[in-house]
C-alpha cells in the first residue's frame, strides 16, 4: 500500500485535476489504456472500484492497494503525459503543482522493494539479455519478485558468463551458475582486485548463495510446474543477488579504471 501524506494527497489531487471524479482529460478507456500500458494493471477490475467507479475513485483506491513503487511508476507516467499534453494544446504547466507531483512520484519510486534493481542490466550487446533485464526490473515494479526468480537466474548466468569471457576465463556450455561465479572469483583474486579479509567473506557467502540458487530456480520457480517460492524469501533472495551483481560492476568499473590510469601516467593531466 503506498504511503501518502495529506498534503501530498491535495498535491496529487490538484495536478491530476480529479477534483470532478476525472484525471485530467482521459475517458474511462484511454485511462484503463494508460494504467495497464504504463504498469501492466487493469484498473477496471471490481477491486479497484470500491470507493466508486469514476476515474478519480479508481485511481484513488488504487493508491490504497498497491505499493509505491507501482504508484510511483505510474505518477511518473502520469506527470509526462500532462506535460506533454499540455505542451501540445498551448498550456502552461503550473510548475509549482508539476513539481511537488513530481517529488511525490520520486519519493515513492525510491521505495522500491528490492535495493540495487537497477544493477540488473545487461553487460553486452546482445538485445535478448537486455529484454530479459528489462522484464525482471518490470517483474520488480510491479512487486512480483517470485515471478521472475528464474528469469534472475537466467540473468544470472549470462551475467556470469560474460564476465568470465572478459577475464578469458575457460568455463563449459552447461556449467550451473554457481561455477561461472567461482571461476570468475578466482580470476578476479589471483589479480588482486579483492584484498581484504572481510570482503573475501562476504564473497563467499555469496558464493552460498548463488550455489543455493539452482535448487530455487529449479523447485521453486515458473522455470518448471512448481510450488512457487513465497513473496518475503523472493524478495529476500532479490536483495541479495542484487546486491552481488552491484558489487561486482563496482569491482569491474574501479579497477579497469585502475588499469587505464596505469596505462596512461599522463591522464588527466592537460
Amino acid at each position: 500500500m503506498a504511503e501518502v501524506s495529506f498534503i501530498e494527497k491535495r498535491a496529487i489531487e490538484t495536478f491530476l485535476e480529479m477534483s470532478a471524479g476525472y484525471v485530467l482529460d482521459f475517458s474511462d478507456r484511454t485511462f484503463n489504456d494508460f494504467v495497464g500500458s504504463t504498469v501492466g494493471i487493469d484498473v477496471s477490475t471490481e477491486k479497484y472500484k470500491e470507493g466508486g467507479t469514476s476515474k478519480a475513485n479508481r485511481l484513488r483506491t488504487f493508491m490504497k492497494l498497491e505499493p509505491d513503487a507501482v504508484v510511483g511508476k505510474l505518477f511518473k507516467g502520469l506527470h509526462e503525459y500532462k506535460v506533454s499534453e499540455d505542451r501540445r494544446q498551448g498550456r502552461e504547466t503550473n510548475i509549482t503543482d508539476g513539481e511537488a507531483f513530481d517529488r511525490i512520484a520520486n519519493r515513492l519510486l525510491d521505495g522500491r522493494v528490492v535495493d540495487n534493481i537497477d544493477a540488473i542490466q545487461a553487460n553486452n550487446d546482445d538485445k535478448d539479455f537486455h529484454q530479459l533485464a528489462k522484464l525482471i526490473k518490470d517483474s520488480i515494479e510491479k512487486n512480483r519478485p517470485e515471478a521472475a526468480l528464474d528469469r534472475l537466474h537466467t540473468f544470472m548466468i549470462k551475467f556470469l558468463k560474460e564476465l568470465c569471457r572478459s577475464h578469458a576465463v575457460s568455463f563449459e556450455k552447461d556449467d550451473t551458475v554457481n561455477a561461472f561465479f567461482g571461476k570468475y572469483i578466482k580470476a578476479v583474486k589471483a589479480k588482486g582486485w579483492i584484498s581484504s579479509p572481510m570482503a573475501e567473506k562476504i564473497v563467499q557467502f555469496s558464493f552460498q548463495v548463488i550455489d543455493a540458487f539452482n535448487d530455487i530456480r529449479n523447485n521453486k520457480s515458473f522455470a518448471h510446474d512448481n510450488p512457487v517460492l513465497n513473496y518475503d524469501e523472493s524478495v529476500l533472495i532479490f536483495s541479495n543477488v542484487s546486491a552481488t551483481v552491484k558489487f561486482l560492476q563496482s569491482l569491474e568499473t574501479k579497477n579497469k579504471n585502475v588499469a587505464v590510469a596505469e596505462a596512461r601516467p599522463d591522464w588527466g593531466v592537460f
